[in-house]
């Protein structure tokens, strides 16, 4: 393991702000729906890089403890905060897809009593793409070989988003002894197969709103698992396309009404989405941030989780039933919906989590009530 700082030399910035001045924007299609990434706001946000002062961004970033570690074979790139008090509780803190290790700063900062690990996955920002099938078991071992085996913690609390979520799930179910508890906010969906068979209606009317929507919303996802590679290639080679790919989500899947970009800067600030972008651009690694999706294979049978579970339900998912959640997470503790925060919701409501895993240390035994 080794000291990592962040530096992105100034043959890349410049060469992003010669493409930026470049830049040809179209305006909105005619009879565009209502969701989705306005022709008006990327202008904005495109203006707005133009003058983005990454080097002050890198210094934010920097303030925080980085490394860089061969994990099984695999240079992983990760935060490590470490709390004064040498037993107190690791909590691992994962990202998903289209964000990075940076969007989870604000929660892990508010986290001074626990040791906070945040890692960046294979392929994203400054880890390594995996050497073979990324599927979810292979991210999970990963994460709980870099926890355990590089780190040396004995025991820690878990939380993940978005594809991270099942990747949370299975090291919890597959590492009870070591997991001591975790936090949810994107609850267990289960295979294919587990979801035809419920007979709860419940359960049903929420998979089958989902499925609804999963045509429109679900395209950049099908695109991403069939035909990465076209779409990279032009992604890594335009920051405006960059930056309207990753964007169109922030705004759609955070808890903002109606696709408003105001709302979702109130959530996510405007420095924040724009250092996400410069990450992907200057490490070009949006083709293996997509790696994920075509590579994950058939959905797999994660067994049940029996250790001590918080679950609050972010607002997109908002009538997830908490029959669903009681039959997986066994030895669930707290069950709520949250009243703020969608898909991002370390970035969107960090404080909101900060209670949520303060009360999952309490309830596993590693920090007072």
């Amino acid at each position: 393991m080794r000291s990592f700082e962040i530096s992105v030399p100034d043959d890349v910035l410049n060469d992003l702000s010669d493409r930026l001045a470049g830049s040809r924007l179209l305006g909105d299609s005619p009879r565009r729906p209502a969701t989705g990434l306005s022709a008006a706001y990327l202008a904005e946000l495109v203006d707005a890089w133009r003058s983005f002062d990454w080097r002050a961004r890198e210094r934010w970033l920097n303030q925080d403890p980085q490394y860089l570690a061969d994990v099984r074979g695999t240079r992983l790139h990760f935060v490590h905060r470490r709390a004064r008090n040498a037993d107190a509780p690791a909590v691992l803190v994962m990202h998903g897809w289209p964000h990075t290790f940076a969007l989870q700063l604000d929660l892990a900062r508010l986290l001074p009593e626990f040791h906070v690990v945040v890692p960046s996955f294979p392929g994203f920002a400054f880890s390594e793409p995996y050497d073979g099938t990324m599927t979810e078991n292979i991210m999970a071992d990963l994460m709980h070989s870099l926890m355990t085996g590089e780190l040396g913690y004995e025991r820690y609390l878990v939380y993940g988003e978005d594809i991270s979520a099942n990747v949370s799930d299975l090291i919890a179910a597959e590492h009870p002894e070591q997991v001591a508890g975790i936090l949810v906010t994107h609850a267990h969906f289960g295979t294919d197969e587990e979801r035809d068979a419920l007979d709860d209606p419940e359960a049903r009317g929420f998979f089958e709103r989902l499925a609804a929507s999963g045509g429109p919303d679900g395209a950049y996802a099908h695109l991403q698992a069939t035909r990465p590679d076209t779409l990279a290639a032009a992604l890594n080679d335009s920051p405006v396309g960059l930056l309207a790919w990753l964007v169109e989500k922030l705004v759609e899947w955070s808890d903002t009404p109606n696709g408003d970009p105001a709302a979702l800067e109130r959530l996510i600030a405007r420095d924040r989405i724009l250092t996400e972008a410069t990450l992907y651009w200057a490490t070009q690694t949006i083709a293996s941030s997509f790696r994920p999706y075509f590579d994950r294979g058939a959905d797999a049978r994660i067994p049940p989780v029996e250790v001590p579970a918080v679950v609050a339900i972010q607002r997109h998912e908002h009538d997830y039933p908490e029959a669903l959640a009681r039959a997986f997470y066994r030895d669930l503790r707290s069950f709520e919906r949250l009243d703020e925060g969608g898909h991002f919701a370390a970035a969107e409501v960090p404080a909101a989590m900060v209670e949520r895993l303060r009360l999952l240390a309490a309830e596993a035994g590693l920090l007072g009530a």
